[in-house]
């Protein structure tokens, strides 16, 4: 199918979108800025389309992963960190509890020093992946490739690993874990 054969078929098929693009936005203006938006995403992708299937099931396809991860932007955009969220848990570890409350206090302390120790780069986005953020989100929250969240989550846990080794179980050290003792 040639470049132009494909642009008309998707100019036809263009009419039956808008549809149920309002069936998903359920406003006229949105409805109107999801088909263009398919249809670009179309275009820009058209050699991805294999000639002989359905152009109309690909383009409504598109349509419904674009209002999917336009949703997705939103609802995550409007939910914002707040660093009490991350504290919250922290002093509810029994093993540091004593009835003067005193060792809890040193735990939490000495935790809380170690993670403002981190450098923003690390500590951001550890601190989100703590809370229950995926790596994808944070990587489209923090605008940075997934590699790197993943690298700056690892590098962080070593960190707060190496901060904390006063409180690390009697025989561990602060480079021994199972995938670390590997060897070939």
């Amino acid at each position: 199918m040639t470049s132009l054969e494909f642009t008309s078929q998707v100019q036809k098929i263009s009419l039956t979108l808008r549809p149920a693009a309002m069936n998903l936005t359920r406003d006229a203006d949105d409805a109107k800025d999801l088909v263009q938006e398919t249809l670009l995403k179309a275009l820009l992708n058209k050699d991805k389309f294999k000639a002989g299937t359905n152009l109309k099931a690909w383009l409504y396809t598109i349509m419904r992963n674009t209002f999917i991860n336009n949703y997705n932007k939103i609802t995550k955009r409007s939910s914002n960190i707040d660093s009490t969220e991350y504290f919250q848990y922290f002093n509810t570890d029994q093993n540091y509890i004593t009835h003067n409350g005193a060792t809890s206090d040193f735990v939490v302390r000495d935790i809380n020093e170690a993670i403002a120790g981190l450098g923003t780069d690390y500590r951001t986005p550890f601190m989100m992946y703590y809370i229950g953020y995926k790596y994808m989100e944070i990587a489209e929250k923090l605008q940075i490739p997934i590699g790197t969240v993943k690298n700056r989550i690892h590098i962080a846990r070593k960190d707060l690993k190496a901060a904390l080794q006063v409180y690390a179980p009697v025989g561990a050290s602060a480079g021994s874990d199972a995938s670390e003792a590997v060897e070939d």
